[in-house]
């Protein structure tokens, strides 16, 4: 799969910033806990900026501020933030950097950014309740695929989420990948790749995706926290 990473990063970062301008700051983000839209705006803010010191090899505390939380303010920071981000990723280029997984090149931090920004464009979009953008399939099909090649073994890695019981696969018109260890899959979930990736990142319930081979092993494993 050929994805631009830094230009659907800045896409989606401007959806972002859009939305967040035209939506009340203390809207609840269900899809968040007890989050309001402000907190939603100053946590991707913050970890745009957090993500861009470990792009440049520099481990901070991550910090989210506590304000501003009018939405003119927001927008300011959020965007500052995200222009912040995408021109630090573009000038250090592939060069070496901390990563989730050690050492690896800063390029990293495209594509987890990108995904970080595109489910929480969700939530914004949610709690806006204006609907959602049609963000293309292959965006959604890689943020599945990170899931399932970085993100859920370093959830099991660091003790965040238990071995996973049983080996399942995912498929979509995009592609297909593996959860879990090897050998014959428990069962095969089949979805577009925007379901997918939201029953992933726990913000849609997985009944409304096609399994075949054993539903409750399927469910087990999806349930399990796959995500930071």
């Amino acid at each position: 799969m050929t994805l631009d990473h830094l230009a659907a990063l800045a896409d989606t970062q401007r959806r972002f910033a859009a939305t967040l301008a035209t939506t009340d700051p203390e809207a609840p983000v269900t899809s968040c806990g007890a989050w309001r839209v402000a907190d939603l705006a100053l946590h991707l803010g913050g970890v745009h900026w957090w993500a861009a010191a470990m792009a440049l090899g520099v481990d901070l505390d991550p910090h989210e501020p506590a304000r501003p939380r009018d939405a003119a303010s927001l927008t300011a920071f959020y965007t500052w933030a995200a222009g912040h981000l995408v021109d630090t990723l573009a000038e250090v280029g592939d060069t070496p950097a901390l990563t989730l997984v050690g050492r690896g090149p800063a390029t990293f931090w495209r594509r987890r950014q990108l995904h970080e920004t595109l489910i929480h464009l969700w939530d914004l979009q949610e709690a806006a309740g204006a609907g959602h953008d049609a963000l293309p399939d292959e965006v959604w099909a890689d943020a599945v695929a990170e899931v399932a090649d970085t993100l859920a073994p370093r959830q099991v890695r660091i003790g965040r989420a238990p071995t996973f019981p049983h080996a399942i696969d995912l498929a979509c018109a995009q592609g297909a990948w593996r959860l879990g260890p090897g050998g014959p899959a428990a069962a095969t979930v089949r979805a577009t790749a925007r379901d997918l990736a939201l029953v992933l990142w726990h913000r849609v319930d997985a009944v409304t995706l096609t399994v075949t081979g054993d539903r409750t092993a399927a469910h087990r494993t999806l349930a399990l926290p796959l995500t930071p």
